[in-house]
């Protein structure tokens, strides 16, 4: 497909997800400098998640799942501007820009990061029905052990991966089952990550900022 033909700035079929769900926790990092590339991300202007309705329905009814069992749910990135990720693909051409090599891909080169799909040249974070998640204990406050941390680009975070400990494969699973009923889709590098099976905009990608200012009313 003819990327450039499929971006557009029309945001009237996004929401602010904490509309949707009340409650949900968020720790937007790419609005943050604390990720892989060590600085805000360009698109990012507000702490705040994104999604489309249909998505953020969907999530509503994870969020009442897990609730129910104690937990809450954690998002550490929605809907993604397609120049956030043109923001990741420069970076990843800047070879001496290795800050933030020691907690996020300590065992990789930048470009396996590409290679491996751990960051994709078009993601689907950018046609706003994917989330990166991870559940809360309602009990503790504390996230979940899942034996790896968000973003942390290693064979670990693998979904499937056995050199986790059984309770924290159980608790991947636990997420996973949850998600998976309410029709999103895992993907096999990165248990964190799920997009809606059933996606409104299969076929377009968005640009506009990550803000509740540019969602249209």
């Amino acid at each position: 497909m003819d990327y450039r033909q499929k971006v557009t700035r029309d945001s009237s079929g996004f929401v602010l997800l904490a509309d949707f769900v009340p409650g949900i926790v968020q720790e937007i990092r790419y609005y943050s400098t604390y990720n892989f590339v060590g600085d805000r991300i360009d698109g990012y202007e507000a702490p705040v998640a994104l999604l489309t309705i249909e998505a953020a329905r969907a999530l509503k009814a994870v969020a009442a799942e897990v609730n129910v069992q104690g937990y809450r749910l954690k998002v550490f990135d929605a809907y993604r501007p397609a120049n956030a990720v043109k923001h990741f693909a420069l970076w990843g051409v800047e070879d001496l820009d290795l800050r933030m090599k020691p907690y996020f891909y300590p065992d990789l080169e930048k470009q396996e990061l590409f290679k491996q799909g751990y960051i994709a040249s078009q993601s689907s974070h950018s046609r706003g029905s994917a989330v990166d998640l991870t559940l809360l204990d309602m009990r503790t406050g504390k996230e979940v052990d899942m034996g790896s941390p968000f973003d942390l680009f290693s064979e670990l975070s693998h979904p499937d991966s056995r050199a986790v400990t059984d309770e924290q494969y159980e608790n991947r699973m636990f997420l996973q089952k949850a998600m998976t009923r309410n029709g999103f889709v895992p993907i096999d590098c990165e248990w964190w990550h799920f997009a809606l099976g059933d996606e409104p905009y299969p076929d377009t990608y968005f640009e506009f900022p990550v803000s509740a200012q540019y969602l249209r009313r």
